[in-house]
């Protein structure tokens, strides 16, 4: 139900978008025509083309505003992080804009409505985001539109329910207290007392006006599921169970229904859709090809300067494991002296590594070296976003050392990733490394490759790990 209310508050959302899209669209053209800056315009265009614009505008900013999250609860997110998301978005779309209107040869259409109406859109956002979160604060502090509930059973899971439903205040969730007989009386947490026994359930439900019940058992406790669905399903009181198993599944599972028996799924992995995996693989194909077009200048570049500044081949080819634990030969530029193949497996470069050339620390810092990967992705080993691939003997070294690393190779490996733009590049901790991973594995989407994409540029290439 908490998801269903988010869903539909998110879809409210995108349609006070789309409205708030062609209002600051139609303010801006009157701007341009009719007030200030009339004087210098030119009507080239009548008003019903440039309105035209908006078919394509509205569904290309929400798009985008997917895809930076703005759908995402603004107090999980912060009122910094929502207004740079906004901004990111709307530049991104003024990128979008002019470069469609070059590629078309419009050049009729006013790009000064286009610049006036990326800066009043991000200001209309904003401050439409503000009016909604005050207004809902408001709400709550009155008590409208909550429900009560109370939690049957204290655990982890009762635990990290009461943390998100204080985190998203959003939800009108208000939490009456915990029942449970291995905990005394009175215990609190985060403000949420133990206010009885589960045997109490037989007098509270007649006598409390109660929205929901969840039950929050401990695995140990998991005996007694019948006798509380039973006691709440007599008193009509709605009833959701919260699993305590993120010990022993750490992940986000799902669940399917197969001819009535309901399987429990451990991780949930959307590149494993064929429809998925097709549309990101075109996206792959599409994308390699733009780009090698687009580096091509800066390759032969390099090329050149690997050729003037040391002897040996210009292109480095090492071992690494992809798709479905399969090794295969991945492209880079030569960014270090020749050496033998069985000391070069031993370990990472290190900070002032002499093995590395003079131009090989440029491209490593940049990561131009990485641009060769570009035909890995043609041929199908990588992806233009996932998971870096790692060698052999660091991947028979970290499956033992590290829980989950193993998961990563479920998808094909990234030329960039979730990792690496949020820092994890180089000599850095891989633990976190693979939880930005595994967060990819089970949240990708066609707007969060895009996301990646798009920070990668901002700040993907410059790594100040890379030796």
């Amino acid at each position: 139900m908490i998801q269903d209310n988010q869903k539909n508050f998110s879809r409210l959302q995108m349609l006070i978008d789309a409205i708030v899209i062609a209002v600051t669209y139609v303010l801006a053209w009157m701007i341009r025509f009719i007030g200030p800056f009339a004087y210098s315009a030119v009507r080239a265009l009548a008003f019903e083309e440039y309105m035209f614009a908006l078919i394509f505008i509205i569904p290309g900013y929400l798009l985008l505003y997917q895809a930076f999250t703005l759908y995402e609860p603004l107090h999980m997110q912060g009122r910094r992080l929502v207004l740079a998301n906004i901004i990111k978005a709307n530049v991104l779309g003024l990128l979008l804009i002019v470069f469609s209107l070059y590629m078309m040869g419009e050049s009729d259409f006013s790009r000064l409505t286009v610049y006036i109406f990326c800066v009043i859109n991000i200001f209309a956002e904003w401050g439409v985001r503000l009016f909604i979160f005050s207004m809902l604060r408001k709400m709550r502090k009155r008590g409208l539109n909550q429900k009560q509930m109370i939690l049957v059973g204290y655990s982890r899971a009762a635990e990290e329910y009461i943390d998100r439903i204080q985190q998203n205040p959003q939800w009108g969730y208000v939490v009456r207290g915990i029942l449970d007989d291995n905990v005394p009386s009175g215990t609190v947490y985060n403000g949420i007392k133990v206010i009885g026994r589960i045997a109490n359930l037989s007098v509270i439900l007649p006598a409390n006006r109660l929205d929901e019940i969840a039950i929050t058992l401990g695995l140990s406790e998991y005996y007694r599921l019948e006798e509380i669905v039973g006691m709440c399903e007599k008193s009509g009181v709605h009833t959701k169970f919260i699993p305590d198993y993120n010990k022993i599944i750490p992940t986000k599972p799902y669940t399917e229904d197969i001819l009535g028996l309901p399987v429990i799924n451990i991780r949930y992995v959307p590149l494993s859709n064929t429809f998925n995996a097709m549309v990101k693989r075109m996206m792959d194909v599409v994308g390699a090809i733009m780009a090698i077009i687009v580096s091509s200048p800066v390759m032969l570049l390099m090329c050149i300067l690997i050729k003037l500044t040391s002897p040996g081949p210009l292109i480095y080819r090492q071992e690494r494991v992809g798709l479905h634990n399969k090794n295969f030969w991945m492209y880079k530029f030569r960014s270090m002296e020749i050496q033998p193949e069985a000391e070069e497996k031993k370990a990472w470069t290190v900070k002032n590594d002499p093995r590395v050339t003079g131009i090989g620390k440029f491209m490593r810092r940049t990561s131009i070296d990485e641009l060769p990967q570009l035909f890995n992705i043609l041929k199908g080993d990588m992806s233009l976003v996932g998971p870096r691939p790692e060698r052999p003997f660091f991947v028979e070294k970290f499956r033992e050392e590290i829980p989950r690393y193993m998961v990563k190779h479920q998808v094909r490996p990234g030329l960039t990733g979730w990792a690496q733009v949020n820092g994890y590049r180089g000599d850095t901790s891989i633990r976190k490394r693979i939880d930005c991973d595994l967060y990819y594995i089970e949240n990708w989407s066609i707007g969060f490759d895009i996301k990646i994409l798009f920070l990668t540029i901002f700040k993907g290439f410059i790594n100040k790990n890379a030796y």
